[in-house]
């Protein structure tokens, strides 16, 4: 009888150590979900890549054409549960199926939208006969969805949407009138998951519409920067008769619905992001061998190598992350389905758990991959900017994601929001391991214990980086109290400390379990990326928590607390340079990225 892993609770590790036992690597996927993995790469091999302009120039019926090879493949399915036709597979395979395409540009989008925001309200909150209605057509692609909640006026402020449902006469239907933009898949769509406020009520209800109710009419396609592929539509609701069946769960409950299959959109555009980034990698990597100036490769220089080991070494350590955070949730769930909770809401509640590190991956996905087109782009050198290679779409369609999902900049402010909501419930103790760290303050550093095992050095600085994070986190919410919510840029400021840990440890804790699982000997490339990770995250803290200290703290307290902050960001210097070097050596002796 298999035993249920006991599941960590989400945003902890702010206040925990974890075993690198405990948490889960890439490199221990199954020969099933590789296989699974290698049908998603021929897929984009054969149908996606000899197509891209075809894509980008919205062929008539193209896109919808992919969407059902994809179905026939059981792409749309991966989560699925079996009873409707799917694979009822983890949450880690679904976030290795985003990963997988997530460099089919303008289809990936497609395909994630359907399967993600389209797909999931439904299977998470319909009731048995929506779901036995939609989702088997859904999960082989017969119907193609999408999900409307963004209106001209109501942005990140989805609940201030103005489209309105209104009960007729007969109490059989309610009549949908508003206006909805930037939706994907709008324009070939069979399902609208839409969002309207019943009457005057305060919170939005969800609502299935179908295609064939009427009352539906649509701008034409948005001319975008892009995922030029990708439908992306205005769609208006005239009186649109919904019957009262296709409300979806409670009425009121549509924004509450909506937060939390937002989580896991960032966390899939996380995962989509470090698929994508491997791409541009590869592409970069091999560009450099061939390009020759000076009678040399490119990658013979040290500016190019430069680029190559930290393009590899951001793509390494946020996958570190993805894939610990993907087998959090799966654990929760596990242990939720266990207790006697149903599936469905196991599913939504152990997503809502890795609420914060959802955001984070968002966040550090998106910013990592616009990193990675952009120094592909100069790698490139002029052909970086010419339509003929690869570049130009990669760096184009890569800057949405900053936006989607949530722009970064409120996941940010979310990340820190989320955490101190969970202390004020009792669910996390963030007061304790605080108040330890304002009394170690005041006491004389030890010098005595230095640890020299493997990890042992970078565990200590990893450490010490929580510290600064609670320190100026507990500051700031003493001294700023009910204001703290309205200075955004210390919220970001501590974001970025809160990430940087979660990032920095998943890493550590990565490697830590590969030297264990292979030896040392063979793992160098990975013990190097993570040193170098270290270094650019103290780094990182160090600049995030001076500007945050300096915002709202004075005098004496200031001048001790970035003593402090200095205490907490120390760490032993060492030959970044040649460190980076190697890395890159072996990037360009196996001509891609091979981590």
């Amino acid at each position: 009888m298999s035993t249920i892993k006991k599941s960590i609770k989400g945003g902890e590790f702010i206040i925990c150590e974890t075993a690198c036992e405990d948490i889960f690597i890439p490199e221990e996927f199954d020969e099933e979900q590789l296989m699974i993995r290698k049908t998603c790469e021929d897929f984009l091999e054969s149908e996606v890549y000899a197509n891209l302009d075809r894509i980008d120039n919205q062929e008539e019926g193209l896109m919808v054409s992919l969407m059902d090879k994809a179905g026939a493949l059981g792409l749309l399915a991966v989560s699925i549960p079996e009873e409707y036709g799917g694979f009822g597979k983890n949450f880690n395979t679904s976030m290795l199926v985003a990963d997988s395409v997530g460099p089919g540009c303008s289809f990936a989008v497609a395909l994630s939208a359907h399967t993600g925001i389209g797909t999931l309200p439904i299977l998470y909150y319909g009731n048995k006969e929506q779901k036995d209605k939609y989702i088997p057509k859904l999960a082989t692609g017969e119907w193609k969805a999408s999900y409307c909640l963004t209106e001209p006026n109501s942005g990140s402020d989805a609940n201030s949407a103005r489209t309105k449902a209104v009960l007729n006469a007969e109490g059989t239907h309610y009549l949908i009138t508003g206006q909805k933009m930037w939706i994907t898949n709008g324009g070939f769509a069979d399902i609208f998951i839409v969002f309207a406020k019943i009457d005057d009520d305060k919170n939005l209800s969800a609502f299935i519409i179908e295609k064939g109710f009427g009352g539906i009419a649509m701008n034409p396609e948005e001319h975008k920067m892009g995922i030029k592929g990708s439908s992306t539509r205005q769609v208006f609701f005239t009186d649109c008769p919904v019957p009262i069946a296709n409300l979806i769960s409670e009425r009121q409950n549509g924004f509450k619905i909506a937060v939390n299959i937002l989580n896991i959109g960032r966390i899939k555009l996380g995962v989509a992001a470090i698929g994508s980034s491997r791409k541009v990698l590869n592409y970069a990597i091999n560009y450099s061998n061939e390009r020759i100036q000076f009678g040399l490769p490119i990658s013979k220089f040290g500016a190019i190598r430069y680029k190559l080991a930290e393009m590899a070494t951001r793509n390494f350590a946020i996958e570190s992350a993805a894939y610990r955070a993907g087998q959090n949730i799966d654990d929760a769930y596990d242990m939720l389905v266990a207790e006697g909770i149903d599936p469905s809401q196991a599913k939504l509640k152990s997503t809502e758990q890795f609420a914060v590190e959802c955001a984070i991956l968002k966040v550090w996905g998106s910013e990592m991959l616009d990193y990675i087109v952009d120094e592909g782009v100069q790698i490139y050198g002029g052909m970086g900017y010419s339509a003929e290679a690869p570049m130009d779409r990669a760096y184009r369609d890569s800057r949405i994601n900053r936006i989607f999902e949530g722009t970064n900049e409120i996941n940010r402010m979310l990340i820190l929001d989320m955490l101190l909501k969970r202390a004020m419930k009792g669910e996390l103790d963030l007061m304790t391991p605080a108040q330890a760290v304002a009394a170690e303050l005041m006491s004389i550093p030890d010098f005595t214990d230095q640890d020299t095992t493997l990890f042992a050095a970078e565990k200590k600085v990893l450490q010490n980086l929580k510290k600064a994070g609670l320190m100026i986190a507990g500051a700031a919410v003493q001294k700023l109290m009910m204001t703290l919510s309205k200075e955004q840029e210390i919220l970001m400021n501590i974001a970025d400390i809160i990430g940087y840990v979660y990032v920095l440890e998943s890493t550590i804790l990565r490697v830590e379990k590969l030297v264990k699982l292979r030896g040392e000997d063979s793992c160098k490339g990975q013990l190097d990326m993570m040193r170098i990770y270290l270094y650019q995250s103290v780094d990182q803290v160090a600049r995030a928590g001076k500007e945050a200290l300096c915002s709202f703290a004075e005098g004496d307290e200031l001048r001790m607390m970035l003593v402090g902050l200095k205490r907490f960001t120390k760490t032993e210097p060492f030959n970044i340079k040649e460190t980076r070097q190697r890395v890159a050596k072996q990037l360009i002796e196996a001509n891609k990225y091979c981590y």
